[in-house]
């Protein structure tokens, strides 16, 4: 009875782990970048460049991936008749919080996913990380336990709900029909990537696995911390063990803080930038793989958060407020990191997502 127990409460989370973490080995195989078979932090900020948003020619390509999830989503929310278009939950608030959590991802260059990832790969820096995207969600939790809330949403008209859902059919279709009306690196992250159809797949794949299973590295410590329930977390778990797993096999295991893939050694600013994605995230319901999920089932809300991410990442590199990873240069190490302008930014964060924590506990409506 007990194991009949357990393999509901973790087989469908952890086999979509197991799933995520080689649909992330194999797009590496393929051609994405080392270290980011799936970053949707970084994908997002691609496709901003792919629609010149920005002007970053390294990070610029239609990444399907992203694309994918949220149709896979989709597919799966109807056809398990979950998906409800909703909307109206402080959508101008969600906007402006997914601006600030794509700003401190790529301060720290990489989404939570991406962080795990990372993780498997041996790259000892995005331990940093994790360690400030523990305190972020602590933070969240102590005003979630304070009576934290956005509000609740509101059924609306279906087609609000396929808003998103048909921005990425869009996408879809200029990125096979007319790729040449769309930017496209030819050097730097942007130029690597796996054969669009192979992307499109994997994304669709993990879009249906993430809604059937409600995969959030976010809610997965939210509930750790809160309900000590680790349901979720589990599935982040089974993530980081097939991605080391498969890297070792693979002889692409590398252990260190030095000459990591897209990665840096400025670790002060590496820890702040995911503790301000960790404490959005909470804030939002959610990681930015979670919100690509929720748009997909009909989320209105869920979708102005992504928008405000993609608006995120290019005023991140509009602004030079990115990361840079390390790199050698004439036979020299050196070391990468943000900009002040960078830094600038993630205070500005801490200081709108106090406000807005604040703003938001109960006695505070009209505040």
């Amino acid at each position: 009875m007990k194991e009949k127990k357990w393999l509901k409460s973790y087989g469908l989370i952890i086999l979509t782990g197991i799933v995520v973490g080689i649909a992330a080995l194999v797009l590496t195989a393929a051609g994405n970048p080392k270290n980011m078979g799936f970053c949707i932090a970084c994908f997002e900020r691609d496709i901003a460049g792919a629609l010149g948003l920005h002007s970053a020619g390294k990070v610029q390509y239609m990444r399907p991936e992203i694309i994918g999830i949220v149709l896979g989503s989709m597919a799966a929310a109807l056809a398990a008749k979950e998906f409800r278009a909703r909307a109206g939950s402080s959508p101008a608030i969600r906007f402006i919080l997914g601006l600030f959590v794509m700003i401190g991802a790529l301060v720290f260059l990489g989404c939570p996913l991406r962080m795990v990832i990372r993780l498997g790969g041996g790259d000892l820096t995005a331990v940093i990380g994790l360690l400030g995207f523990l305190v972020g969600i602590l933070v969240g939790v102590v005003f979630l336990k304070k009576g934290f809330s956005l509000g609740r949403a509101y059924a609306v008209r279906k087609s609000e709900g396929f808003m998103l859902p048909g921005v990425m059919v869009l996408l879809l279709v200029l990125l096979v029909a007319a790729p040449q009306l769309l930017k496209s690196s030819e050097e730097g992250p942007g130029s690597m990537r796996a054969f669009w159809v192979i992307s499109l797949v994997a994304g669709l794949i993990v879009g249906l696995m993430a809604q059937r299973s409600r995969l959030c590295m976010a809610g997965g410590l939210r509930d750790a911390f809160m309900l000590r329930d680790f349901t979720l977390l589990s599935g982040f778990l089974a993530i980081w063990v097939t991605i080391t797993i498969g890297n070792l096999i693979m002889g692409k295991y590398n252990l260190g803080m030095l000459s990591q893939p897209i990665a840096h050694t400025q670790h002060l600013w590496s820890f702040l930038g995911m503790a301000l994605a960790g404490w959005g995230s909470i804030l939002l319901g959610g990681c930015p793989l979670r919100q690509l999920i929720l748009a997909g089932e009909g989320n209105g809300d869920s979708a102005v958060t992504v928008l405000g991410m993609v608006v995120g990442a290019a005023i991140a590199h509009n602004f030079g407020m990115a990361g840079n990873p390390d790199s050698v240069v004439d036979g020299v190490y050196k070391v990468g990191g943000t900009s002040t302008v960078g830094m600038a930014a993630v205070i500005l964060g801490f200081v709108v997502l106090a406000v807005i924590s604040v703003t938001h506990l109960p006695g505070k409506e009209n505040a």
